[in-house]
């Protein structure tokens, strides 16, 4: 009998491996391996990490075969973008703990984590060094100290906002559990204590200096292009980010109003809200 390479879903698990749930599924077989003089793996079920889901993932995070920086994130804060970057990976990462290859996403750490340094060293007009030496720490894990990248935020009152990169063993956890947390109700008022710390933090987000600052606030993020106008820097900066304010300095606040004065409202926020 002939199946159809195609359509069957029939595998032999010694030589192939069956595809569920983005996880392969083999058949181990190894003679050397022996525990009291009798071979323990053959005929073991076990879970691998598919070298296309690797690829998949690394290929947001390079160009021609590089890692390369976001453009996209230049603009957020350092918190957010290590927080981005800190939350993809760990995503992943938690999902095949219950591979035996688990290692294999090494590979994905060092791509995201010079994408990351990168997407920082443009951000700040640095270098890739400067960022990993600013941020690297190390945290202590089950299976030893780790190393990983760490930006905290100071609150006042409050215990600072701590976000990192790393710091996970790529070691496979038999018992590991994916934990699908619901949604918190009414999560949408983080946006506007979100407004308050940019305000507080007293820095122009377009030309990044320290000084009195105000908002500046569009109706719909349409109003951000006019046809035939080009779009100027502090609208790119609103489009990525996809919000309607931009903390501003008051000289930056007038130079937006000097390009557009009919299509944006203007909400005045001092620095000492």
């Amino acid at each position: 009998m002939e199946l159809s390479q195609d359509k069957t879903l029939i595998t032999h698990a010694r030589t192939g491996a069956a595809r569920f749930l983005g996880y392969e599924i083999t058949v181990q077989h190894a003679e050397h391996k022996l525990v009291r003089g009798r071979r323990s793996v053959n005929g073991v079920i076990a879970l691998r990490v598919p070298m296309s889901v690797v690829k998949a993932k690394c290929a947001p995070y390079l160009k021609l075969g590089k890692p390369e920086h976001r453009p996209e994130r230049m603009h957020l804060d350092d918190h957010e973008i290590v927080s981005i970057y800190g939350a993809e990976y760990r995503g992943i990462v938690q999902y095949y703990l219950l591979a035996g290859d688990v290692w294999r996403l090494s590979r994905l750490h060092w791509v995201m984590l010079t994408s990351m340094l990168k997407t920082l060293a443009a951000k700040h007009r640095s270098t890739v060094t400067k960022m990993a030496r600013k941020y690297r720490t190390t945290v202590v894990t089950p299976y030893g100290p780790r190393r990983c990248f760490q930006v905290s935020v100071q609150r006042n009152g409050r215990q600072p906002l701590v976000v990192q990169f790393g710091g996970i063993p790529l070691r496979r956890q038999k018992k590991a559990i994916l934990i699908d947390r619901l949604a918190v109700p009414g999560a949408t008022r983080r946006k506007g204590r979100e407004l308050i710390s940019r305000v507080r933090a007293g820095r122009c987000e377009l030309c990044e200096q320290k000084a009195e600052v105000q908002v500046h606030h569009v109706r719909a993020l349409a109003d951000l292009t006019q046809r035939g106008r080009p779009q100027p820097a502090w609208a790119q900066i609103m489009a990525k980010r996809r919000r309607k304010t931009l903390v501003v300095c008051r000289p930056c606040h007038d130079n937006i109003h000097a390009w557009s004065p009919t299509t944006t409202s203007t909400e005045q926020i001092t620095g000492e809200p």
